[in-house]
């Protein structure tokens, strides 16, 4: 008997019923969603000017505490008065802004701030090292020449970003990270402000206690009870919380709370121990080698360039979120490569104008540095570089995320990955909303790239030009010098 189409098979033949997926059982199942909803204002939609403004100052006060608490931190170390932090604060505000401007305009087009970064303590507390034990005529002298080498090192670990990201070779590793290991880098950089920030609330439990409890109670809470101002709540809830704390700090400073209190106590509670307003010029602008010119010292130089690599791994992190919470698609590999190259040029300019730290897109949760109770000065420029890296949760997580998630079981488990999904987003064509999202105004996202590496090389011609002509000035007078010394 011959078969045809039309007859089928007995039951319990063929081929058995595809297995459901995982969890399928506990609920129904839901697609992801490339785009975050329910947002009030997505990327593309601008609120009024006023709120805009408030918005605004929001974003710079968050930022401002992490400026301000690293210019503490590395600033009398350094040997520097508080004139010279608030100097140092003034720098970093206003290459944050530039850096900013860069990364909204042309390079990820995401809502991200440019700030300061710790990654970058450990190779600057080693220089700070360094020069402790050296002889100079003032404290202020020792700091002046420790922001020069900062600068040095800055400007010449920048092009470790330049190259990576113009070279779209940055762009090209991303393609390997899977959203099983994003999500824990990006869980990581933002758990990363717990560690950085939480400690502090113990210097001073009585202003920073109750500044954590009303935030919870304003922003999570009250608006639930009182739904007419909910969205007031909800936008600008760390502005009453703010002016209600610094309120109660001012009156218990007045009152003489802390007239018999220790020195550490005193400098995280008082509201006139800064020092900051009364030695800060009105207006001042910072301008290329506001310091001098920058030192070049090779063991400084290793450490920087292992900041930069995690300064890079958190600015990815941070990309990704922030295109999550505006309302984007992931960030494709292309928009990846220029971001970072365009931070590069930022931390170049960092150096240039002589900001003490370099600039990230990331969550601050790189750690202090630690003693390595090894006293071989060679191992310590060595370790700067692989203390740096491995001090750094996000750049740890990308590192062994991207290994593991590439070796074990990779094909088999490519649809639990979320390789399928995610794979258009790499490409600059794969997905029509990458152009909306990402691309750079006039269509210039072109030849970006080509510009960069054209000025790149003029400036390496012009520089070997100004090196061949200083040459040949040299081997006259010392030419010249010859004949006299001979005679």
């Amino acid at each position: 008997m011959v078969e045809t189409g039309h007859h089928r098979p007995p039951p319990g033949e063929g081929v058995p019923p595809p297995l459901p997926p995982f969890g399928a059982a506990r609920g129904p199942l839901f697609p992801p969603q490339e785009q975050l909803l329910h947002l009030h204002y997505c990327i593309h939609s601008n609120p009024s000017w006023v709120q805009t403004t408030l918005l605004g100052f929001q974003h710079y006060i968050v930022m401002l505490g992490t400026t301000v608490l690293i210019a503490s931190t590395i600033v009398p170390l350094m040997g520097g008065h508080s004139g010279d932090k608030a100097r140092v604060i003034q720098t970093l505000l206003f290459m944050s802004a530039i850096n900013t401007l860069i990364q909204t305009l042309i390079g990820s087009r995401l809502p991200t701030v440019m700030g300061p970064s710790f990654a970058f303590l450990i190779p600057i507390l080693s220089t700070i090292s360094d020069y402790s034990s050296g002889t100079f005529d003032s404290d202020h002298q020792r700091f002046i020449h420790t922001i020069r080498t900062i600068q040095g090192s800055l400007i010449v670990s920048s092009f470790i970003s330049i190259l990576l990201g113009f070279s779209k070779a940055w762009g090209n590793f991303t393609r390997f990270l899977s959203p099983v290991v994003i999500v824990p880098i990006v869980s990581l950089a933002g758990l990363g402000l717990f560690v950085r920030g939480f400690p502090q609330l113990a210097n001073c439990v009585e202003i920073g206690l109750p500044m954590l409890v009303l935030l919870v109670i304003l922003q999570q809470y009250l608006r639930r009870f009182l739904p007419r101002f909910h969205p007031m709540l909800e936008r600008y809830a760390l502005f009453l919380c703010i002016g209600i704390v610094w309120a109660f700090a001012a009156i218990l400073t007045a009152a003489g709370a802390y007239k018999h209190a220790k020195q550490t106590t005193m400098q995280s509670c008082r509201t006139d121990r800064s020092y900051l307003i009364s030695s800060a010029p009105w207006v001042r602008i910072p301008y290329p080698f506001q310091w001098g010119s920058p030192i070049f010292r090779a063991s400084d130089v290793f450490g920087m360039m292992g900041s930069v690599l995690v300064a890079s791994a958190e600015s990815t992190a941070t990309f990704y979120a922030a295109s999550r919470l505006s309302g984007a698609t992931p960030p494709p590999a292309h928009v990846l490569s220029r971001s970072i190259g365009l931070q590069g040029i930022g931390i170049l300019l960092d150096g240039l104008f002589g900001a003490a730290v370099g600039n990230t897109a990331a969550v601050e949760n790189v750690g202090l540095l630690g003693l390595t109770r090894v006293g071989s000065r060679r191992v310590v420029q060595f370790n700067d570089i692989l203390n740096t890296i491995f001090s750094s949760p996000v750049a740890v997580a990308m590192i062994l995320g991207a290994k593991l998630d590439n070796t074990l079981d990779a094909n088999e488990a490519i649809n639990d990955r979320g390789v399928p999904w995610w794979t258009p987003f790499q490409d600059r064509k794969g997905e029509i909303r990458n152009e909306e999202f990402y691309g750079l105004p006039l269509n210039i996202n072109e030849f970006l790239a080509s510009i960069v590496l054209v000025l790149l090389v003029l400036m390496a011609k012009i520089r070997n030009a100004q090196l061949g002509r200083l040459g040949r000035e040299l081997g006259c007078s010392h030419h010249h010098s010859n004949l006299y010394n001979a005679h």
